[in-house]
């Protein structure tokens, strides 16, 4: 353990432990550089000179350093000092998802959809980038004051592109959350963290797991073996919809889960709609299939079909293809007699010769005396344009490197002269060569103003998208991420950069209204403190009195004071 005071790197002063883990300590420290407070984990003393060990939580770098998304916890560096490697993240004060259960349970139905659809998205965002966490369980969900979640500890989790390094035989991560094939010791996928997530989502409606044992093994059997509980035996007011997905996220075969957590998501949001009252309950078709006897096949007809099989695109490929063959006769006609040359004197034929190359050295000399047109060398590499223009009889100048939106990089942009002007042999032809787009090089945004950095950036012909996020440590308005990082130098035209940008530390995420009644609109208003604006429109899609749409969209981080746009349908539109 390291004790308070010590400085890591040079740069970070810890102030105290805050947790304790399978492969690292994490410590609360001071960033001396930007005067913030970080979260660092360091690997066990004891693990240090495990290869094993030291791959796995360099992996952790690698894996959390492509993933920015406001749900997940944001690494910052990483490094190592006097043989400690360490990741310095982003502090996240508060409780991790298990005692925040133990300490506000029963958490109402609506705000777990809330904290669930948070989760989610982190999750979805790691897939995106083919990273699977594979240890998905609520000691590894932090949850902040404001309610707003992050997820940590990749540091198990596997990108699917590093097939050498998976470990298809160990059963990694927490055993009550573990699905069914990683209890066999198959390899973890995509279907195997939404098992864990619908895990997740059973205990934040019940407190309490579904699988309970003496040991890890018992436990794992019950995975692969037992029905999950029905959390409406355990409290009846879940409406069935949410217990659907919690159903459909734990199948036992990974085929019957949901495709990806998209859909998961999507389904997720509409569990407490009034359209959804009276769902049946979801029941695996693969459990329930009735084993069928497949008709027994003899080697006998097994082989009389195979040599049928295989007979028949032989026969059915076969053709007889009959030809004429014409035998030419040889014929006995004589041979034509050939014409009788002419006998030439000696002193003609060397006439002729001497004519002959005084007129091909006056041709040459007039040629080389004629000017000559410039070809057109643009597009090419600068070698390849250079033996043109060498082919061409002219010596080749100095070349020019300058900046082109439109030709290739150590391409010809043009010449001097221009290609088709006339000019005498070997004079000499200039070149001016591409050095590509013109790159642009990024800075730091943190803290400084959206609507600034964002027109500064547009300006400079870059796209920009903007996230929002609950923070305690920027004021409304400020940036708190960027998705690309400072000093990168990349050309501007096409490229996004997405600005995560605080609304403050007594934001909120704006829950999915779609469907809900005017007065839950109302009272959720109220409960939040934003401004609610109320449209109305026809819609034979939505019932009367109910939710149409949002502006902001479900999901979004948004101030207290914010105002939210809601259109509440006004039913099937009268005839006129």
């Amino acid at each position: 353990m390291m004790e308070a005071g010590y400085k890591l790197g040079g740069r970070y002063r810890v102030i105290r432990p805050v947790g304790e883990g399978g492969m690292a300590n994490v410590y609360l420290a001071q960033d001396l550089i930007l005067n913030r407070e970080v979260a660092i984990k360091v690997l066990r003393l004891d693990l240090q000179n495990d290869p094993d060990t030291i791959r796995r939580f360099q992996r952790e770098e690698l894996a959390a350093t492509e993933l920015v998304h406001p749900n997940i916890v944001s690494v910052y560096d990483v490094g190592e000092d006097s043989g400690l490697q360490y990741i310095v993240m982003e502090y996240v004060s508060g409780n991790d998802l298990k005692q925040y259960i133990a300490d506000h349970y029963p958490i109402p139905y609506a705000e777990v959809v809330r904290m669930m659809t948070e989760i989610l998205a982190a999750v979805q965002q790691a897939h995106a980038h083919g990273i699977i966490h594979r240890d998905l369980k609520p000691q590894n969900i932090l949850v902040a004051p404001s309610g707003h979640l992050k997820i940590t500890d990749f540091g198990i989790a596997v990108a699917l592109s590093e097939n050498s390094i998976t470990q298809t035989n160990s059963m990694l991560g927490s055993v009550h959350y573990l699905s069914p094939e990683q209890a066999r010791g198959s390899i973890a996928t995509k279907q195997s963290d939404i098992y864990s997530l619908g895990i997740i989502l059973y205990e934040m409606l019940t407190g309490k797991v579904p699988f309970e044992g003496e040991t890890a093994v018992s436990i794992a059997l019950k995975h692969f073996q037992s029905e999950i509980p029905s959390v409406r035996k355990i409290d009846p007011n879940i409406p069935q919809a949410l217990e659907n997905v919690i159903l459909r996220a734990t199948a036992k075969e990974p085929a019957e889960r949901y495709e990806s957590v998209a859909a998961m998501t999507a389904d997720l949001k509409t569990t407490l709609s009034p359209l959804r009252v009276g769902e049946p309950k979801f029941v695996s078709q693969i459990n329930n299939e009735e084993t069928k006897i497949l008709p027994r096949i003899d080697a006998e007809q097994f082989a009389t079909s195979s040599a049928t099989s295989e007979a028949a695109p032989a026969s059915a490929n076969t053709t007889t293809v009959t030809t004429k063959t014409v035998s030419a006769a040889a014929t006995n006609e004589p041979a034509p007699t050939p014409k009788k040359r002419l006998a030439r004197p000696w002193v003609v034929i060397t006439t002729l010769l001497v004519l002959v190359v005084l007129v091909v050295v006056g041709f040459f000399v007039a040629n080389q005396l004629q000017p000559v047109a410039v070809p057109n060398v643009a597009g090419m590499t600068q070698s390849k344009a250079q033996s043109t223009l060498m082919a061409a009889q002219f010596k080749v100048g100095s070349a020019t490197k300058v900046h082109d939106d439109h030709v290739k990089a150590g391409r010809v942009i043009s010449t001097t002269p221009v290609k088709g002007e006339k000019a005498k042999r070997q004079s000499v032809v200039k070149m001016r060569i591409s050095t590509g787009k013109k790159e642009y090089t990024l800075k730091d945004y943190t803290a400084r103003s959206y609507s600034s950095v964002a027109a500064e950036l547009r300006k400079a012909g870059f796209k920009v998208k903007r996230t929002t996020i609950v923070s305690r440590s920027y004021t409304n308005g400020q940036i708190v991420q960027q998705s690309r990082d400072a000093g990168t130098r990349l050309v501007p035209k096409g490229k996004t950069i997405t600005l995560t940008v605080s609304v403050g530390a007594n934001g909120f995420s704006l829950l999915d209204m779609t469907n809900w009644s005017q007065a839950s609109v109302r009272q959720y208003a109220n409960s939040m403190g934003f401004t609610l604006n109320l449209k109305y429109d026809y819609s034979a899609a939505v019932q009367a009195g109910s939710v149409m749409s949002q502006s902001p969209k479900a999901g979004t981080a948004v101030p207290h004071s914010a105002k939210i746009t809601v259109v509440i349908s006004r039913g099937s539109e009268a005839p006129e």
